[in-house]
């Protein structure tokens, strides 16, 4: 909507109507962000850098639609300096009832450092195969640093 169209309502002054207007476009580019088609690691890695300088191991969920938008962000465990527990029921519920038809993890290394652990590789197995048994593929794994990131998948 154009700043012409929302003066001709009865009642707004230009003032107003600038403001209505600038409501309107940041509600166009906030739907348009969660319309991204999140098909490339990259593009998911632009949603993480909340966590990216935490001090402690944040491990999030995104939950996504069959086209690989995105639902929802969800943080599904905090953990210590160097690990975080999770479990599948923790990462699968919300995207049960979000009906999502597939997610994408993550978890930061406050450590800085970019080495894929046992227990990484160890937890994105049983994510894969409980969401397997669910029909909700595991899009990608990703760890992050203040400065990097590595994909597991």
């Amino acid at each position: 909507m154009r700043l012409e169209d929302v003066l001709k309502i009865a009642g707004i002054a230009e003032a107003n109507g600038t403001k209505i207007v600038a409501a309107l476009e940041i509600g166009n580019r906030f739907n348009l962000r969660n319309s991204e088609i999140l098909d490339e690691p990259e593009k998911i890695v632009d949603l993480l850098s909340d966590i990216r300088d935490k001090k402690q191991e944040h491990f999030v969920v995104l939950t996504l639609d069959g086209a690989n938008r995105l639902i929802e962000k969800r943080t599904v465990s905090i953990g210590t300096l160097d690990s975080s527990l999770v479990h599948p029921r923790e990462v699968f519920a919300d995207a049960i009832t979000d009906r999502a038809a597939s997610i994408a993890v993550a978890h930061n290394h406050p450590s800085g450092d970019l080495e894929v652990s046992p227990q990484d590789i160890e937890i994105t197995k049983r994510l894969k195969e409980s969401g397997e048994l669910l029909g909700i593929r595991l899009l990608d794994h990703i760890i992050v640093t203040k400065t990097g990131w590595k994909s597991i998948i």
